[in-house]
């Protein structure tokens, strides 16, 4: 198998360390600006390069596509790659409009090829933990589920790119942080009944919002939380997941890999006592992990970890957050 990366920024240097990782050949590149172009091929290793879409996707010996480029162009992409036989990794969000999403999806069955979405945090060995215990019952019933993920740039004065024009990306951190904690939101409680946003534009001279919270409610009755921002300091991801009998959480400012499990499994009563297990996990990046995936997908060896419908949902939370910081009030889901 051979793979073509469409899209050579930053998140794309991710889906080529998965590939290479799992021993699968990059067999072009493509970008619209020839000197990144030329750049990457020479930093990647790879001969090959497109300044044109229609160009790799011709390639018949590229049997799947990383869709890495900005947002507002996955939808016409993921419909080429499609009807030319390609499996597709597209990178998140799949698309900032519904309908779009849904001819994404229904493209890709149509022509019988694999459609993953980018949440690579499913693939997170953690995640991948925490939703195992969640459905043995190991916290019993879920009832909050709160979830962070916020950061500052990197010390940057202006968001990279064109993260802060509306009509290239579409949303500010809560799109683009924001959809990754939706999909894991449902990913652990299910599907959501309620939101009620606030969004706000705080740090950066920008079109679009640089922090916000969502407030959840789910279908099931459990209530949750999504924190976002560009206006913390340093990195920080994490999720706290509360249940009638047990919680989890992880926070990467607490250990990278570690997932704690308080539950009282002993007989002591004391509030703050609680049995404790801690587990510290080893396991490939979430961006690899998330590669390997689609390619044990492409290879009937597992389920699509992420669907175009997975993809699809994260954006309607994403749509409905705005609606409802738009409106300050609560927009119901159908």
């Amino acid at each position: 198998m051979k793979v073509g990366v469409i899209g050579t920024g930053a998140i794309a240097r991710a889906h080529v360390l998965g590939y290479q990782a799992a021993g699968v050949e990059i067999g072009a590149l493509c970008d619209v600006d020839p000197r990144t172009l030329a750049d990457r091929q020479a930093a990647w290793n790879v001969a090959t390069g497109y300044t044109d879409v229609a160009g790799l996707l011709a390639d018949p010996e590229i049997a799947a596509v990383s869709i890495c480029t900005p947002n507002s162009s996955h939808h016409p992409i993921t419909l080429a790659a499609a009807a030319a036989g390609k499996h597709v990794l597209c990178e998140k969000p799949v698309s900032l409009d519904l309908a779009q999403a849904q001819e994404m999806i229904d493209a890709c069955a149509r022509h019988g090829v694999v459609l993953q979405v980018g949440h690579h945090l499913r693939s997170f060995v953690v995640a991948d933990l925490a939703k195992r215990m969640i459905e043995r019952g190991d916290i019993g019933s879920v009832t909050f589920a709160r979830f962070r993920q916020a950061h500052d740039w990197g010390g940057a004065r202006q968001p990279r790119g064109q993260f802060g024009s509306r009509q290239a990306s579409g949303g500010g951190t809560l799109l683009d942080n924001g959809c990754h904690l939706f999909d894991l939101a449902r990913y652990f409680g299910g599907d959501v009944a309620e939101v009620f946003a606030r969004i706000a534009t705080l740090k950066f001279d920008i079109e679009v919002e640089d922090t916000a919270v969502s407030s959840l409610s789910y279908r099931n009755g459990a209530i949750g939380q999504v924190e976002v921002a560009w206006t913390a300091t340093g990195w920080h991801e994490a999720f706290w997941i509360w249940g009638t009998e047990g919680s989890i959480e992880f926070d990467n400012r607490v250990g990278a890999n570690l997932l704690i499990h308080r539950h009282r499994s002993s007989a002591s009563s004391d509030w703050a006592d609680t049995d404790v297990s801690r587990h510290e996990l080893k396991g490939a990046p979430a961006h690899s992990q998330h590669v390997a995936n689609f390619l044990g997908a492409i290879r009937g060896e597992r389920p699509v970890v992420c669907t175009g419908q997975d993809g699809l949902e994260a954006v309607r939370l994403v749509l409905a957050s705005y609606e409802s910081a738009d409106s300050g009030a609560p927009v119901r889901l159908g």
